[in-house]
């Protein structure tokens, strides 16, 4: 059972605007590789008008004087009049808007009513096998040659193009960069082939079958055997329970084209899709597209019944213990209810809203005890419908240490007090005012939502049912249902969520633990007391409560740079790249980039820098703990994250013009006066004890620990921590590191977004600009500098602890760093993408041998006379790790040796080129190419032939790279055995 963070489930409803889920649905994806990262430059960015402000609510909620749309038959709730609706003859429902983010480009969701829980028991993987078929040729496209097609239009395979099966359906999307009639009918007619007639014979059945028992393959680790668990104790005697998407091996092995075909008819029907379109097109011109391509799409048979899904069954057993190596410690609980459909009207979304918010003040609780002295490392609630089958309250805990008992009990209790006693009016009035402010923000920021999704959007609504409304409509029923949220309404809504037909418990252990299911059961039946004193208090904190800065800084230096940005340097030395425009209305974009980033830290001595991040945002500023700057930023849009780049330590953050001065001074108050809260330090090393089981625990699990760190010949910086090294993290140790390095080197702050020049420069003044100038600083020559191993002509093995039917393989050669040859480092990156394409056409489409291999370039700009490398890696079975060498060792001795065809130079380098012009059409693209800009002016002279660098390439131009650094003599390769192997080898 996985679970959805709050942001991956903005798209669902506009419940779901405010408010994420607990189980998120499974689904097998039928591509995981994305494509290789590119850095690029664009025609100047286009002016957007700004957001309006939010609707008065009595407007917004008024009803519309019309007939209802099909996405409204049973819903009274304001029809987002943007979109275009309508239904076919033979049953095919779609729905259009025009929408010009990016500019050109045009997403299409096409749904179909079609999940693993339609499949029956001799049929599972079927729905997700057909997903595969069906990319593979169709009626218009021979087998295999999908994937070309669309790259020719500019089409990247696996993030433009894609798919994905739930347990309740399958959704194709398709992101068409050049929104022209002829590429968009060329698509439609395209997945209208492929809908209608797929290529479904005994040949193609059997070299796709190859592939999805890799996808499974690769898929299998720790994680999901234990949602295969959870999901098998939480719906007993459900379909969901066994009904995975990617399904068994036994039937995967056994399908046949008959079967398939089969299932295909029974299911692949007019009436079973929908079809969603947002871009920069006529919305007419669209429908006509969809007429001409699905009009003719005919019903054959009778229609196959929906099954029935089943309901929770109380009784089923309530609790179960999974023993899974290399998982940490976790308990997860569930309060289970049959799942009913609902009409999705005004008063049912108030309700829902008004669930939400007391779920809300529960986790707020939750997070506040975790921070503290608490058992467990981290719990939350959620309440979702998950795949129409149950209506649940979910809890998931993990454990500090082995204690897992009184973790369990330790949330209970703080639930029983939720749910003995009222909420205060100041308890709902915080948890309010952060909803409010979530939805306000999407209204400001609706004129820049990307038509991919909205796309998304409406095939989503239609999978649990529900409707898609207005940014302004959303806000409005969210701000009429907070009359509504009284201190005994949120203690009803807390009871009833609580309350069920089924309660389940899974724990699950790394090792076995004695009597272990009879320690959960007893738990589980002894009743706990309400917690006290877990309640928040209710004291004010305003921005006045920062620690105080020194007056306004001065501006000393202006520079006008390409497309309009300035760099201003102020007296204190603090330099300020400004790019004010309105190209992304209410947002405002910022970067702070302090000191020299990894060139500071010692490759010698190793230091978990990873969890940094959270540490220096949760330990405070100044007198202001974490509770403190919680209050302080509760209904604002303000944030903290941070990350360690090549050159500069970086604290970012999106907000919008109503907070961003407040967002500047969170940031510079946090250089010039950090807290140094030990407890974030004890909850991190909790975290890291935690996972360190989980690290062995695949081959993927391995390369991610230990590969950057070799491909970097053991520096010390690229070393995930171990247990010694999560020992020696204490709070002394950490401010010794952290505490110099705020304190000193340059800064570069970055404001980009929808801000008046003159205030932006006002408002660092007053920040930054207010600071003492800061000493200089200088990395040593060993911080400046990257390695790259040693070649071994027999590759270092490593081993995992997980299915021994999995294994992995790499290899890398050395390339370059630094400014002298940007068009090797940028046309790198095209080489990489030809060496994975290669592999996936071979190792995938071939041999099924593999699922997702990829080659990458890593070329780092911000050191000079360093190494870089192009690293390819594939998850293989262990019994064809040589073949992946010597097929690795065939596409680069054919690359040195001739050049690449027009055609695939054309299918590399149009993604590339497409992707490159949506990108440039926000300011977080040209936020990246300005970085280090104020210390380094080459890289604004790089940024201005970026273009030309990457996409004025010709396959002479490759083959002499392939010929420079893909030298066989100098490479490094790694693979990743199961650990039974060992022996073997």
């Amino acid at each position: 059972m996985t679970h959805r963070s709050a942001r991956a489930l903005l798209s669902l409803s506009f419940v779901a605007l405010i408010w994420s889920g607990v189980a998120a649905p499974l689904q097998a994806k039928s591509v995981v590789r994305p494509a290789a990262p590119v850095v690029r430059k664009v025609p100047p960015l286009p002016v957007r008008k700004p957001a309006v402000a939010a609707p008065v609510v009595a407007k917004a909620l008024a009803p519309v004087a019309a007939p209802r749309p099909w996405l409204y038959e049973n819903s009274d709730v304001p029809i987002d009049t943007q979109w275009l609706f309508g239904t076919l003859p033979n049953g095919l429902r779609y729905a259009i808007r025009n929408n010009g983010v990016p500019p050109g480009q045009v997403s299409v969701r096409l749904r179909i009513d079609a999940g693993s829980l339609m499949e029956r028991d001799n049929e599972l993987g079927f729905a997700h096998f057909m997903e595969h078929l069906t990319f593979r040729g169709s009626k218009y496209v021979p087998d295999g040659e999908s994937k070309r097609i669309w790259q020719r239009l500019g089409v990247s395979f696996g993030s433009d193009s894609n798919a994905q099966t739930t347990p309740t359906g399958t959704t194709y999307a398709l992101d068409l960069p050049q929104a022209v009639p002829d590429s968009l009918n060329e698509s439609l007619k395209i997945l209208a082939g492929m809908m209608t007639d797929p290529n479904i014979v005994p040949a193609a059945v059997d070299a796709e079958r190859a592939v999805v028992l890799a996808e499974m393959r690769e898929g299998m680790g720790p994680g999901t055997k234990v949602a295969d668990a959870t999901r098998e104790l939480y719906f007993a005697g459900q379909l969901l329970a066994k009904r995975s998407p990617i399904g068994t091996p036994e039937t995967l092995t056994a399908a046949r084209a008959d079967a398939l075909q089969a299932f295909h008819d029974r299911w692949y029907r007019p009436e079973n899709a929908v079809i969603s379109i947002s871009g920069d097109i006529d919305r007419k011109q669209a429908e006509a597209l969809i007429i001409q391509n699905f009009g003719a799409w005919k019903r054959s048979g009778t229609a196959a019944p929906q099954p029935d899904f089943g309901a929770p069954d109380p009784k089923a057993p309530t609790s179960a213990v999974v023993v899974q190596p290399g998982v940490p410690i976790t308990l997860s609980l569930a309060w289970l209810r049959p799942w009913r459909p609902k009409a999705d009207t005004i008063v049912y979304n108030q309700g829902k809203l008004s669930d939400m918010v007391a779920l809300q003040l529960i986790n707020r609780r939750l997070e506040q005890a975790a921070r503290g002295t608490a058992s467990f490392l981290s719990a939350s609630v959620d309440v979702q419908d998950v795949s129409r089958s149950v209506d649940g309250t979910f809890v998931s805990i993990v454990p500090i240490g082995k204690d897992w008992q009184k973790a369990l009990n330790d949330v209970r209790a703080v639930i029983e007090d939720a749910k003995a006693t009222p909420p205060t009016e100041q308890d709902i009035a915080r948890e309010y005012a952060q909803f409010d402010t979530s939805l306000a923000v999407l209204v400001e920021n609706q004129d820049t939502e990307a038509s991919a999704k909205q796309a998304s959007d409406i095939a989503s609504a239609v999978d649990i049912r529900e409707t898609t409304v207005s940014p302004e409509t959303a806000l409005g029923i969210l701000r009429s249902a907070r009359p509504q949220m009284t201190p005994a309404a949120m203690l009803a809504a807390t009871r009833r969520m609580f309350t069920s037909d089924a309660m389940r418990a899974m724990l699950v252990l790394p090792t076995a633990e004695q009597g272990a299911e009879q320690k959960l059961a007893t738990t589980l039946a002894t009743p706990v007391a309400a917690a006290s004193n877990i309640r928040l208090s209710s004291d004010a904190v305003t921005m006045d409560d920062l620690p105080k800065l020194g007056p306004p800084g001065k501006v000393v230096a202006t520079e006008t740079q390409p497309l309009g940005m300035q760099i201003i340097t102020f007296a204190n030395g603090v330099k300020l790249t400004l790019f004010a425009n309105t190209a992304e209305s209410g947002k405002v974009r910022i970067n702070v980039r302090f000191g020299h980033g990894q060139q500071d830290l010692s490759p010698r001595q190793t230091v978990p820098s990873g969890p940094a991040g959270y540490i220096l945002a949760a330990n405070g500023i100044g007198k202001l703990g974490q509770r403190d700057l919680d209050e302080l930023t509760n209904g604002r849009r303000l944030g903290f994250d941070f990350g360690i780049d090549d050159d500069a330590f970086e604290m970012a953050a999106l907000t919008r013009p109503a907070d961003y001065r407040d967002q500047l001074k969170l940031f510079a108050t946090k250089l010039a006066a950090p807290a140094w809260d030990p407890a974030p330090i004890e909850r991190t090393k909790a975290a890291l004890t935690a996972a360190q089981d989980s690290m062995s625990g695949s081959p993927d699990a391995v390369l991610g620990r230990d590969l950057m760190w070799l491909l970097r010949d053991r520096d010390a910086r690229f070393l995930t921590p171990g247990a010694k090294e999560v020992a020696a993290l204490t709070p002394a140790a950490f401010r010794a590191q952290w505490e110099p390095i705020l304190a000193a080197g340059p800064i570069e702050v970055q404001v980009f977004g929808d801000v008046k020049a003159d205030e932006a420069v006002a408002a660092v003044a007053a920040t930054f600009g207010a600071l003492p100038p800061r000493a200089e600083t200088k990395p040593s020559r060993e911080g400046r500098t990257l390695k790259f191993p040693k070649h071994n002509k027999t590759p270092l093995v490593l081993f995992h602890d997980g299915d021994p039917d999995q294994a992995a393989a790499t290899i890398a050669w050395p390339t370059g760093s630094g400014f002298a040859q940007t068009k090797d480092a940028r046309r790198l990156d095209i080489l990489a993408q030809i060496i994975s394409d290669r592999l996936f056409e071979k190792l995938r489409s071939i041999d099924g041998a593999s699922y997702s291999p990829q080659a990458q370039s890593n070329w780092p700009f911000a050191y000079e006379k360093s190494k870089g490398y192009l690293v390819v890696s594939s998850q293989l079975k262990p019994e064809r790790i040589d073949y992946f060498y010597a097929l690795i060792g065939d596409i680069v001795t054919d690359l040195a040796s001739k050049p690449v065809s027009a055609d695939e130079l054309q299918r590399t380098t149009a993604p590339m080129r497409q992707l490159l012009s949506r990108a440039s059409t926000g300011n977080a693209f040209w936020m990246n190419q300005m970085e280090g800009a104020t210390r380094d002016p080459r890289y604004i002279a790089v940024m201005k032939s970026l273009g030309s660098d990457l996409l004025e390439v010709t396959a002479a131009d490759l083959q002499v790279l392939a010929r420079k650094y893909l030298v066989p003599k100098k490479s490094y390769s790694v693979v990743v055995l199961p650990r039974q192997a060992a022996a073997k080898r």
